[in-house]
């Protein structure tokens, strides 16, 4: 079998999934590629998923159970092989459970279920998470999809017009990045005028975190009137990303986020992780549309 699967719409718009990570690595329209293309010079992935923490974790560690586990920024569903649970034309399911290698690092059974559906002008993705266990699950999960910037590739410039547009306006606030990528609780101002972030490479020292935003969808527009819009649905924290040489930018859809500086805790104290009960089952959701000219 190939390690990426093919998904076709009706207008010809096409995506790739890889089965490392169950990540989208392209997806095109109207003969146009709209994800970034992995430049290992600049950032070597695509459009990964988090799970089961987002961001980074306190001396790259978590406790569970008393125990200490090592812990990857981001957790470990990037980096490791998905099998095919049902697959159509347009449509595939990828799934990961727990394994002797998972629970080296994470001491709980899960079953991650990723479903992504093509259509015309969209991107669709459903994630379910499973708890099989007799404990409560402690997970996070989180989106990390960039795009290329300018849409059409290039160079990009302060002023060049692009923009990240809130469905609402949301604090121009947002937390300081500390060491190791952990969360300081000094914030710092975002030049956000109301509901639209004016794009300038120089803003991005780190992520700009937007923790509870009121916003359920955003919208990464182009000076010509084109936009990707991604909608989310229980995601309640949002980020905006790159790096300040690297021509794409990144819209970022999190559960949970990375610890605070200083926290010593176990896994399920961790601000903003969730608890699913033994047997339950937690649906999440990701829309992307492409609006506007092209």
């Amino acid at each position: 079998m190939s390690d990426v699967i093919e998904l076709a719409a009706s207008d010809g718009s096409t995506a790739r999934i890889e089965l490392h990570g169950a990540e989208p690595v392209s997806w095109r329209a109207g003969g146009r590629e709209y994800l970034w293309g992995g430049d290992p010079a600049h950032w070597n992935r695509h459009a990964p998923w988090l799970f089961p923490v987002v961001g980074a974790s306190a001396e790259g560690r978590i406790r569970a159970g008393g125990r200490d586990y090592p812990m990857a920024q981001h957790g470990f569903a990037r980096d490791l092989p998905f099998a095919v649970a049902a697959r159509s034309a347009d449509a595939a399911t990828l799934r990961l459970t727990d394994s002797d290698e998972t629970r080296a690092h994470y001491p709980f059974a899960f079953r991650l279920d990723i479903t992504a559906r093509i259509r015309p002008a969209g991107l669709d993705f459903t994630v379910e998470v499973e708890n099989p266990g007799p404990d409560a699950l402690p997970y996070a999960v989180g989106f990390h999809p960039a795009f290329p910037w300018p849409f059409a590739g290039g160079a990009r410039a302060a002023g060049g017009g692009y923009a990240v547009e809130f469905e609402a306006a949301e604090a121009p606030r947002v937390p300081e990045v500390g060491a190791g990528g952990l969360l300081l609780r000094e914030e710092r101002g975002v030049p956000l005028d109301g509901r639209v972030l004016p794009l300038d490479p120089a803003l991005f020292k780190e992520a700009l975190v937007f923790r509870n935003a009121r916003s359920r969808h955003l919208r990464f527009t182009g000076p010509e009137g084109a936009a990707i819009r991604m909608a989310v649905e229980d995601f309640p924290h949002l980020a905006v990303w790159t790096k300040p040489t690297a021509p794409f930018l990144s819209l970022e859809c999190w559960t949970g986020h990375a610890d605070w500086a200083g926290f010593t805790g176990e896994i399920a104290e961790r601000d903003s992780q969730r608890l699913l009960a033994p047997g339950g089952r937690a649906r999440h959701a990701v829309r992307l549309d492409l609006e506007g000219p092209g």
